[in-house]
């Protein structure tokens, strides 16, 4: 009968000769299918949208970049306006306008992704400037970039934009992901809500960064960008600074902060709900305020946080890390740096995915402690206090083991079951303590007598089961000989006065009569008592003929 590795190896060699056999087939053109055209020819027009004065009314803020000192070139020139957060934009010279919102994609050119722009071909010579307009930006310091140039390297830098904004959102998606499969495995509520903490930070940063309109709107934010905008600075910044507080191991030093912070950050929260109804001006106030709050937290994290390295406190050095990209923004927002003006979407998001990559570090280290944990409760569930030998629930599983691989294998498998002879008037004759010592002292001499210190099992009191796979026979009985023997010598070496340690030990060698583990136990067992009525002191096998009866 074969073996499962010859069925399969069989299996392989029979599919390994069939794609041999197919490939000439599939290297030789076939034609019609050396190509794959998808979709289908349609008449819709391209989207058309038409600047309206009302749409044009709204948009109070407008500048002009003139052209050359001798006027235009005639060559092409592409403007891409970028950090657009809530509202319309509109670019225009000449008879050449657009106007796009950055939260629904249908309504900008298709060549710039990150940014609503286009391209323009002023005649040469020629000295009308390129207006661009947009709403009132709802923060301070939240107002929009105008890149001009080549439209090559323009278009090639909105894309470069675009692919940062999508990485983000990316890396948060795969954090929430492997936060879940965490969750799933340790069913800990950290791991979950780190999960929820991704989430929320993949919306958000759909709607800042204008992606939540691409390729077309997937969440309602398009004419509500400003109150989508705040509500997520309500919702994430209160969020953000709970778990950094928790990073930096406050809720340690001062436990009274456990009480009330988590209801603290949740009425936060709740001011999210408030957006929906709050006038513009009221949005702005309530943005700044947040904007200053997560400051002003973040301050009181990193100080923390450095009051702890000075002590070398480990997981200082992750809070510390994760709130270092935030105050280096509001660092650069107080010295008004046209860095951050200009890239402030990618600022915001980078900050966050770096927050969020430090916190799954942390949480993987959470991780490999409860597995850890796991492994010690698991350890201390199978393993005999006092002498640190595999109890009877786990012997019992090593046995089972022993004897399937033996079955398999047809190889020989004995036990030994060996009891301390008189060990209760050890007990009583020289004290608990001094019995303790033996027991230890004979755990220590059956595991230097055999391979594996596994093989040897306390089955409970003053027993033990010794496990010899691949042994049988005469051979089984003479080691357990040199055991009992080893026994007697480890008693003499405890130097207890008038103390001396003899076992019965009885003997049981896998037959196919055996169904199960109890079965070779109990052979094994009433060996022993054979051995204990015959005088103690010895080996006896179970497989005897004769009977020794005391």
């Amino acid at each position: 009968m074969k073996s499962i590795g010859e069925r399969a190896g069989g299996i392989t060699g029979w599919l390994l000769l069939l794609v041999a056999l197919s490939c000439p087939a599939l290297a030789t053109p076939q034609p019609g299918r050396d190509y794959l055209v998808t979709g289908a020819p349609t008449s819709e027009q391209a989207p058309q949208r038409h600047c309206t004065p009302g749409m044009q009314a709204k948009l109070t803020e407008r500048v002009e970049i003139p052209a050359p000192p001798g006027g235009w070139s005639g060559a092409p020139q592409a403007i891409d306006v970028f950090n657009i957060f809530a509202g319309e934009v509109r670019a225009h010279h000449g008879d050449r306008e657009i106007c796009g919102r950055m939260h629904d994609a249908r309504t900008r050119d298709s060549r710039f992704r990150a940014g609503v722009g286009m391209v323009v071909v002023p005649p040469a010579g020629n000295h009308e400037p390129i207006q661009v307009a947009w709403e009132k930006p709802l923060k301070p310091g939240w107002i929009p970039t105008v890149r001009i140039g080549a439209p090559s390297p323009v278009q090639q830098f909105d894309t470069a934009r675009l692919l940062v904004r999508t990485a983000c959102i990316a890396i948060a998606i795969a954090l929430a992901f492997m936060a879940l499969m965490g969750f799933l495995s340790t069913r800990d509520r950290v791991f979950f809500g780190y999960a929820l903490l991704c989430a929320v930070s993949v919306l958000g940063q759909s709607v800042l960064s204008g992606l939540s309109g691409y390729p077309e709107p997937w969440l309602p934010a398009d004419g509500q960008e400003s109150r989508w905008l705040v509500a997520f600075s309500c919702v994430g910044s209160p969020i953000l600074l709970y778990v950094m507080w928790l990073l930096v191991g406050g809720a340690r030093f001062w436990p009274r902060t456990q009480r009330w912070l988590p209801w603290f950050t949740a009425g936060l929260c709740a001011l999210a709900l408030a957006t929906a109804w709050l006038p513009t001006a009221g949005l702005s106030r309530l943005a700044i305020a947040m904007d200053f709050g997560f400051v002003l937290g973040c301050i009181v994290v990193f100080a923390l946080g450095v009051a702890l390295l000075r002590h070398q406190r480990a997981d200082a050095t992750a809070a510390i890390a994760s709130v270092l990209p935030f105050l280096t923004m509001a660092a650069m927002d107080l010295a008004d740096s046209g860095l951050l003006i200009e890239y402030r979407v990618e600022a915001v998001q980078l900050s966050i995915t770096w927050f969020l990559t430090v916190s799954a570090y942390v949480l993987n280290l959470r991780l490999g402690q409860l597995r850890r944990q796991r492994d010690e409760m698991r350890a201390l569930a199978d393993t005999d206090e006092l002498t640190g030998l595999p109890n009877r629930r786990a012997g019992l599983k090593r046995l089972e083991q022993h004897m399937r691989d033996a079955r398999t294998t047809a190889d020989s498998l004995a036990v030994g079951f060996l009891d301390i002879d008189l060990f209760k008037r050890i007990n009583d004759v020289h004290g608990h303590e001094a019995g303790d010592r033996v027991l230890v002292a004979v755990a220590a001499t059956l595991t230097a007598a055999v391979r594996d210190p596994a093989d040897v099992i306390r089955m409970g009191g003053e027993e033990f089961l010794v496990l010899l796979p691949g042994i049988g026979g005469a051979t089984a009985r003479a080691r357990l000989e040199a055991m009992r023997t080893q026994v007697s010598a480890a008693g003499s070496r405890l130097d207890i006065d008038g103390l001396a340690v003899t076992a019965s030990i009885g003997l049981a060698t896998l037959i196919a009569d055996d169904a199960d583990a109890a079965s070779l136990l109990r052979r094994a067992d009433e060996a022993m008592y054979r051995a204990k009525r015959a005088g103690r002191d010895r080996v006896v096998d179970a497989e005897a003929a004769l009977d020794v009866e005391n």
